[in-house]
């Protein structure tokens, strides 16, 4: 996509998302492309300039949909947004679609523009890719994380406590993970991802913006959808995000499909990290740095800074 169409579409939406922020100039951010270690050609935006704020959309998600922060946050940051691969603009091979490698795709962003002193903030399973990262590169080129809205296990274990489960935050069990990823691999992919988008929107939040959000989401093939998600649903992170040791903060949502109280969890189990609930009535779903920029900036800005 050409930057003025690309500019061009982030202010059309901006006018019909948000008609309660002010719409300056023209976004002036830039594409950029690298490759991976395995040879896949990813996409990215960027704006601004100063300490690196990089940003990894959720699952099936886009760099685009973090455009409040790209024009939001890139007074004082330089904001990156990855579209991983897949997703987006980024190629789409028929392999890698797991959260290790995707994590590993990160590590080779990070190199390739020689980043360090990074924020890593990332949304659903952006969360859970910079958790992979942890895991094979600890702290490496970081300074800061931000995980916005991801329980630490998605798919129930029919042995666990009633605590346990409000802790891991999961949505899923056996049956359900494999009903929803053989829908999306199926006929009625589509169908079944415009079910997942819709709900995690809050009601007030326009139509037409939930569906451009649809439209990004479908960039990404649905088999290889599939895919990520049965990959991203039988992670289990809870062992892994107590040793996290750097500056961290958690926001989550009262109205998100993703129990707020997963998000409480994650908190008090990273040495002096700060947690963010949004209330429903302040956009408080799973999508609030969409549907609240003002304040999700503001909190990324108060912690960041």
């Amino acid at each position: 996509m050409r930057m003025k169409a690309v500019s061009q579409a982030i202010l059309l939406l901006g006018l019909i998302v948000a008609p309660c922020l002010a719409i300056a100039a023209e976004p002036t951010f830039k594409e950029g492309w690298f490759t991976t270690n395995d040879g896949v050609k990813l996409h990215y935006l960027e704006a601004g300039s100063g300490k690196p704020l990089v940003m990894i959309p959720g699952w099936s998600q886009s760099a685009m949909e973090f455009k409040y922060q790209l024009t939001g946050l890139s007074d004082k940051y330089h904001v990156y947004a990855l579209d991983m691969r897949g997703h987006g603009e980024s190629a789409k091979p028929n392999h890698g679609y797991r959260i290790q490698r995707l994590s590993a795709d990160v590590h080779d962003f990070l190199l390739a523009n020689n980043l360090g002193g990074v924020t890593l903030a990332g949304h659903s399973m952006g969360c859970s890719v910079i958790w992979g990262y942890w895991e094979q590169y600890g702290s490496d080129r970081l300074s800061k994380l931000i995980l916005v809205d991801q329980m630490p296990m998605i798919t129930s274990n029919p042995g666990w406590s009633p605590q346990e489960l409000e802790d891991a935050g999961a949505i899923f069990d056996g049956k359900s993970l494999f009903d929803n990823v053989n829908a999306l691999a199926g006929p009625d992919g589509v169908k079944t991802t415009e079910g997942f988008i819709r709900g995690m929107f809050t009601k007030q939040y326009p139509v037409d913006a939930v569906n451009w959000v649809i439209q990004e989401n479908l960039k990404f093939p649905r088999e290889y959808a599939a895919r990520l998600l049965f990959d991203h649903a039988t992670n289990d992170w809870r062992d892994l995000i107590p040793a996290i040791n750097i500056p961290t903060l958690v926001v989550g949502g009262k109205a998100s499909l993703v129990p707020w109280k997963s998000q409480v969890w994650i908190g008090k189990q990273i040495k002096g990290a700060k947690t963010e609930i949004f209330e429903e009535n302040e956009g408080g779903a799973h999508f609030m740095f969409m549907e609240n920029p003002e304040k999700f900036n503001r909190l990324v800005d108060e912690f960041n800074g």
